[in-house]
């Protein structure tokens, strides 16, 4: 059993170029959302401190976002900081929230010439002054833009989103505004974070970890997932656009035949 679980997992890891990949511009997955992990891992394995890989990571979101973009992807998801994480060392979440500030002060330019539209989902509530700026900046300024929806989740959790959902269908409840029997997956998505959004088409998580962390566990229902052994610092155009064939490739039911 172990023998075909390893055969599996290692026929998601990519091995062909860019080059060589042909996709279908019709077929390109409208939503993707990424677990970008292994930055920590990353740096261990070259002898440098954790941060080190954190600032690696920012790098390869510069490419992703615009090789999403160039694909005609009209949403991605950046899973960038959970509701778990301020459980690491007060060190290194202290840099994890200087990051926001450090790429949108350096992209927002790039950004706006793009086209691109930054999302925040999350919850602001711990968020340092800093990273809030810096966030609600880059939301202001591409607010009128039309292009690939850049969103990031930052200080979020899937579990928590879901708790506050249901605490405002229960107001909505309590205040007579809806009744238990109109309360359906189209009332619960319509008080979810991601409400104004398409759910993921396709999911994917890097360094060689399969769970998901508790990201949308909602909104993944039905999603396409593709996993890799690459560490998020090494991942790049190619392994994205490999993750793409490979979703081109699968038969997507909904539970039908």
């Amino acid at each position: 059993m172990l023998e075909k679980f390893s055969k599996w997992k290692s026929s998601l890891t990519p091995t062909k170029t860019d080059g060589e990949l042909e996709l279908d511009p019709a077929a390109v997955p409208r939503h993707v959302a990424i677990i970008m992990d292994g930055n920590g891992r990353w740096a261990k394995q070259k002898g440098l401190p954790r941060i080190a890989g954190h600032r690696e990571g920012m790098k390869v979101v510069n490419k992703i976002v615009r090789r999403a973009n160039e694909l005609g992807v009209e949403v991605l998801t950046l899973y960038a900081f959970s509701t778990e994480n301020w459980k690491r060392p007060k060190t290194e979440v202290d840099y994890l929230m200087k990051l926001p500030e450090r790429f949108l002060g350096m992209e927002l330019p790039k950004l706006m010439e793009e086209n691109v539209k930054v999302r925040l989902m999350g919850s602001l509530d711990h968020l340092p002054e800093h990273t809030l700026r810096a966030v609600n900046k880059a939301v202001y300024e591409t607010k009128d833009n039309t292009g690939l929806i850049l969103n990031f989740a930052l200080n979020y959790g899937s579990r928590f989103e879901m708790v506050e959902a249901m605490k405002e269908i229960a107001l909505k409840v309590e205040k007579g505004e809806l009744k238990p029997s109109d309360i359906d997956d189209k009332v619960i998505e319509s008080n979810l974070m991601t409400a104004d959004l398409k759910d993921p088409d396709l999911l994917i998580r890097t360094s060689g970890e399969i769970r998901l962390s508790n990201f949308m566990l909602w909104q993944v229902a039905y999603s396409e997932f593709w996993f890799t052994d690459v560490l998020w610092p090494d991942f790049n155009e190619e392994h994205f656009t490999e993750a793409i064939s490979i979703y081109q490739k699968r038969a997507r039911r909904f539970g039908g035949v």
